[in-house]
């Protein structure tokens, strides 16, 4: 049986050709780091952001940048690659006062959003960097009804995401993201913007 977009040889990105997706298998635990100019991208159409808690940092691409900017509250990751508190966000008992800031594990995507927004307070923001595809499926249609983002920031950029960190192994992206950002309690219509 052919696998699903978790992807090997016969998967459907290699079938058509997209260039980031390799014919191994991905990465376990769906690590792949983010091009740290994405984290600076978002602070310059989201300045407000702070008291930042990246929740699935990696090696610290995108949490190095919020701290570097006095942004970062506190940085927590499923496995400890070096960086950060080792955490499993989805099953913590937590609150957060903050934002909320991370690529999250593309799979889990949707239970990041939602675990975000149920421990943060009314008015603070969620941002989630994410592939265009996630706008797609039912079940994500109806949590976007019920929670529209406020703005989703499509990156004109072929930002890379590299597999645990290794950006020197890839050379250009075939994979369109964008920031997805909520503001907890807010109700609208989501305004799309583009960003280098």
């Amino acid at each position: 049986m052919k696998k699903d977009w978790l992807g090997n040889a016969h998967s459907t990105f290699v079938a058509i050709g997209a260039s980031n997706h390799s014919s191994n298998e991905r990465e376990t635990n769906d690590f792949y780091a983010t091009d740290p100019i994405a984290a600076e991208l978002l602070l310059k159409v989201e300045p407000s952001l702070h008291d930042i808690w990246e929740t699935a940092c990696g090696k610290g691409h995108l949490a190095s940048v919020f701290a570097r900017h006095n942004k970062l509250a506190i940085a927590t990751d499923l496995i400890d690659r070096g960086y950060g508190t080792q955490l499993d966000f989805l099953l913590c008992k937590c609150h957060h006062n903050g934002d909320i800031v991370t690529n999250p594990p593309y799979r889990y995507a949707l239970e990041f959003v939602q675990k975000s927004l149920d421990v943060i307070p009314k008015g603070r923001k969620v941002a989630m960097f994410l592939r265009i595809q996630f706008l797609e499926g039912k079940e994500r249609r109806k949590f976007f009804d019920e929670n529209p983002p406020q703005t989703i920031y499509i990156s004109t950029s072929r930002i890379k995401c590299a597999m645990n960190g290794d950006f020197k192994s890839i050379s250009s992206s075939a994979a369109l993201y964008a920031w997805f950002v909520w503001q907890k309690g807010w109700k609208g219509d989501t305004k799309i913007k583009w960003i280098n």
